[in-house]
C-alpha cells in the first residue's frame, strides 16, 4: 500500500494532449483546460503546437515557434485550433494556428518544421550549478516556507505536479527578496515515456512557460501572486537546437534583461544535462 497522492495535474497534461479532430486542419480541446482564473498559457501553446504537427510528415519535427497570446483563455469552454498550410517544402514547412473561443481569436501560433540534418554547430555553455539531486522538490520548497503561506497555498505546492521543477536557488516565492534578474531551474516530466514517445517538444511548450515571468519580478522583490499585479503572457517564442527527452532532466537557464512600460521581458535557455543546449 503507498500513502502517495495520485497525479492528477500528470494525467492531465497526457489528456491536454490528447486534440479532437473536427475536420482537416481543424481540431478541438476534449478535456478540462487547466489554469487559474484563465487557461494556462503553455497548455494552449502546446496544444497549438500538436495542431501543427498533425499536419506535417512524421519525419518534420518543430525547430521554432512564435506566439502571441491575444486574449485570456475561459477555463469552462473547449478551444478550436485552426491550422493553414503557408508552406511544404523539401526541408521545411510552415504553419500558423489559431486558438479560438466563443469565435475569437485567444492565442495566434507560427511554427516552422525540418527534416533531421547535419551542419555546422556551436553553443554557449552551460553554466556550472548544483545536479538537481541536490536541489529541493516544490514540496519540500512549501515546508521550508510554510510559515508565510495559508493551508491552501501549502497544500497546492504540496501534491504531486505534472513537471518536477527544482530551483538551484530557492528562494519564498510569497516573499521573495531583492535579487538579480537571473535564475536556473532544473525541469522534467514527472514520468517515463516511451522511447519512441513524438511529443516532447510539445510538453516542453507546455513546461516553458513555468517560472520564466518570475525572472522579471526579482529586481522588484514582487511575488508572482501578488495583488498589485496583473500578470499574463503575451508572446512566447522558442527555438529548438538539438534533440531531447522531456523524461529527463533539463536546466533552464533564465534571465530578464528589462523591464518596461508595463511589461517585463524574459529570455531562456535550456540544456540537457551532459551540457548539450537544446532549446532557446
Amino acid at each position: 500500500m503507498t500513502d502517495e497522492q495520485p497525479n492528477s495535474q500528470l494525467q492531465q497534461l497526457f489528456e491536454h494532449l490528447e486534440l479532437e479532430t473536427l475536420d482537416v486542419d481543424l481540431y478541438r480541446s476534449q478535456h478540462k483546460n487547466e489554469g487559474w482564473m484563465r487557461v494556462y498559457g503553455g497548455q494552449v501553446l502546446s496544444q497549438a503546437l500538436l495542431s501543427a504537427s498533425r499536419t506535417v510528415p512524421d519525419d518534420r519535427q518543430p525547430h521554432s515557434l512564435h506566439s502571441y497570446f491575444m486574449r485570456p483563455g475561459d477555463l469552462d469552454h473547449p478551444i478550436i485550433f485552426m491550422v493553414e498550410r503557408l508552406r511544404d517544402g523539401k526541408s521545411f514547412n510552415t504553419r500558423r494556428v489559431s486558438a479560438m473561443q466563443h469565435g475569437e481569436v485567444i492565442l495566434n501560433l507560427a511554427a516552422s518544421f525540418q527534416v533531421a540534418e547535419e551542419g555546422l554547430s556551436h553553443q554557449s555553455e552551460m553554466p556550472a550549478v548544483p545536479p538537481p539531486e541536490q536541489c529541493l522538490t516544490r514540496k519540500e520548497l512549501a515546508e521550508k516556507y510554510r510559515d508565510s503561506m495559508s493551508a491552501e497555498m501549502l497544500a497546492r505546492f504540496s501534491r504531486p505536479f505534472a513537471i518536477d521543477l527544482r530551483q538551484v536557488e530557492p528562494e519564498n516565492f510569497l516573499r521573495p527578496d531583492k535579487r538579480p534578474p537571473q535564475r536556473s531551474v532544473w525541469l522534467k516530466l514527472n514520468a517515463e515515456l516511451p522511447d519512441n514517445y513524438p511529443w516532447h517538444a510539445h510538453i516542453l511548450a507546455y513546461a516553458s512557460d513555468m517560472t520564466i515571468l518570475e525572472t522579471s519580478l526579482r529586481p522588484h522583490a514582487m511575488s508572482l501572486f501578488s495583488n498589485k499585479l496583473q500578470v499574463a503572457s503575451l508572446d512566447h517564442a522558442m527555438w529548438f537546437h538539438r534533440p531531447f527527452r522531456a523524461d529527463e532532466w533539463l536546466l533552464y537557464v533564465q534571465d530578464s534583461p528589462s523591464s518596461a512600460a508595463g511589461r517585463g521581458f524574459s529570455r531562456g535557455s535550456i540544456y540537457r544535462q551532459n551540457g548539450e543546449l537544446a532549446i532557446s
